[in-house]
């Protein structure tokens, strides 16, 4: 995704989803492409994870020597971010639905497009793909597991098959592509910024689906889901940034941290709330997609400038 695609990529996916809500017929004929469209989106992630921004084997070599700061952000964003999801979603009063929903956001792995969010932001961008990576992998265990801890009491959770749909929809498309641009990178160079945009295509595709499959849900969703929305985003960009800050770490890092942890797969938490759940529980992640690259892009400018 091109600096200018993250701006304008909740403009798109808004317009998108307006269609769909006046006009679902279409998308909800396609629901079952869901699943197929997010494992592309991890195809291409990892298409594309070594051949984004310009980045060398130096900076990927610089920011392993950082290993800590890694380990820091993985704890961060699976602490804290189901937990904020949680206590939001009793404190707000949402529904059972959409409680899961915002739970299942709050266990998911980083976002794809955090690294050029943190480009943008003049973050420390090797660092944040290698973030992204570890986080993503660390979710087909830690994602259902979580889910488990925190949902358990009031509705039933598949942690197995779980396990199973994260390696086949995340891990393995990840690995996959990840495998061809190692052998195949160098003839790919030219074609390299079509892989972002289908991502962005896709995932703009995915929240018009669910939009349009909770059509008649609008009228009852209250303002409440869009402030637990709004809140969890903020907060994990909060205690991401101030937790490194409090440790010493440069400012560079803590923006990385920040975004990193902020800016969730809620990709993936809407596949599985479709999957495992309902359509109502998909609401939030879709919801969350919109929202994290409208704050991501916004707070990206202000740290630039500043």
């Amino acid at each position: 995704m091109s600096n200018r695609g993250v701006i304008f990529f909740p403009i798109g996916a808004l317009l998108l989803s307006l269609i769909a809500y006046f006009n679902p017929a279409p998308f909800t004929h396609v629901k079952g492409t869901i699943i197929p469209l997010l494992a592309l989106v991890m195809f291409f992630m990892g298409m594309t994870l070594t051949l984004t921004l310009t980045l060398t084997w130096q900076h990927f070599k610089q920011a392993l020597k950082q290993p800590l700061i890694i380990l820091l952000t993985i704890s961060i964003q699976f602490i804290f971010m189901p937990l904020f999801a949680y206590l939001l979603a009793n404190a707000l009063q949402l529904s059972e639905a959409h409680t899961i929903g915002l739970v299942l956001v709050g266990c998911s792995a980083g976002g794809t497009a955090s690294n050029v969010i943190c480009y943008l932001a003049k973050g420390n961008v090797a660092l944040s793909i290698l973030m992204t990576m570890a986080s993503t992998l660390c979710a087909v265990i830690a994602m259902p597991l979580l889910s488990y801890i925190y949902l358990s009491q009031s509705v039933a959770v598949p942690v197995t098959d779980m396990m199973r749909s994260i390696l086949l929809i995340v891990f393995l498309p990840v690995v996959t592509g990840t495998a061809i641009n190692s052998f195949l990178g160098r003839y790919l160079i030219r074609v390299q910024g079509l892989f972002p945009l289908f991502s962005s295509v896709a995932i703009a595709l995915i929240i018009a689906i669910i939009v349009a499959l909770n059509q008649h849900n609008f009228a009852s969703l209250s303002w409440a889901v869009l402030a637990a929305v709004v809140l969890h985003n903020m907060l994990g960009m909060g205690v991401g940034y101030f937790i490194p800050r409090l440790l010493k770490y440069d400012t560079a890092i803590c923006r990385t941290v920040s975004i990193e942890v902020g800016m969730q797969n809620s990709g993936l938490s809407v596949a599985l709330a479709m999957k495992y759940f309902s359509v109502a529980a998909a609401l939030p992640g879709a919801m969350f997609s919109i929202w994290h690259n409208i704050s991501g892009s916004t707070i990206a400018s202000y740290w630039r400038q500043k």
